[in-house]
Order: structure tokens, then sequence, then C-alpha cells
């Protein structure tokens, strides 16, 4: 496994909350909105996040806004993301984590170049599982 790292959700504020942290801490940040990753979001939402990466040395914090209606409660919305060696590791370390867990999006080929799925495991905690594809010639 390369890393396990808290993954923030905001309701519209991903940008202003990863900026000001950025600002607190000395950290380099890196922000792609819904726009920029070619999304079809609905007419409004074009700027919100889908991705936001903040690091400092090896220190990592994530963020992204939620997807219009999707429910959020401010305060209650930490994900764990796990960063994957391989794509062996991905499946069978999601298939063990979905026992019990509410699957929110299957282990699938995204837009970034990797194998993405997410859940809320049996206790109420999000997790996120990515591994980055190889790339292809």
């Amino acid at each position: 496994m390369k890393a396990i790292n808290p993954y923030l959700n905001f309701d519209g504020k991903a940008r202003e909350a990863m900026t000001f942290y950025a600002g607190c801490l000395g950290a380099e940040l890196s922000v792609q909105s819904f726009s920029d990753a070619g999304m079809d979001a609905a007419p409004g939402t074009e700027d919100r996040t889908i991705h936001a990466r903040l690091s400092r040395g090896d220190a990592v914090l994530m963020a992204s806004d939620t997807q219009p209606g999707m429910p959020y409660t401010q305060g209650n919305t930490v994900f764990v993301s796990v960063e994957c060696d391989s794509l062996d590791e991905i499946e069978r370390v999601f298939k063990a984590f979905s026992d019990g867990a509410q699957v929110l999006m299957e282990l699938q080929d995204t837009f970034w170049g990797a194998r993405f799925g997410m859940l809320t495991d049996r206790y109420g905690v999000g997790w996120m599982f990515n591994y980055t594809l190889p790339k292809t010639a």
C-alpha cells in the first residue's frame, strides 16, 4: 500500500477551505474543478472542486465538493483515501471492506487514469480506494 490519507468533502467551499489550509500550513495546493475535468456539471456548479490536493513533504490532505444534490452534513464529511500498489490489491481490499458496507461507487476505471471505488463501511466510516493505472502508449 502506498498511502492512507484523510479526504475532506465540502458543499461548494472546497477551494476556499483548501486555500486557507495551504496558507496556514505553508503547503502546495493543486485544485481541479468539475469543468476542468470535463464533467457535465449542472449549471452553476462548473466551478465546484472535483479534486484538491494539499502537500508539504510527505504529508497530504485531499478534498472535493459534493456532487449537486448529494447529502451533506458539515463536519461529518471525512473519508479515508487508500492508495493501492496494484490492481490485485485494490480488488482484494475493496472486496474485504465491502462486507456489510454501503457501496457508493463500485470499482471502475476513471477519467484521471485510475481504478477507483468508494464505500461507507459497516461502522459508518467513508473509504475511497485508488490505484493509478499504468500509462499505455
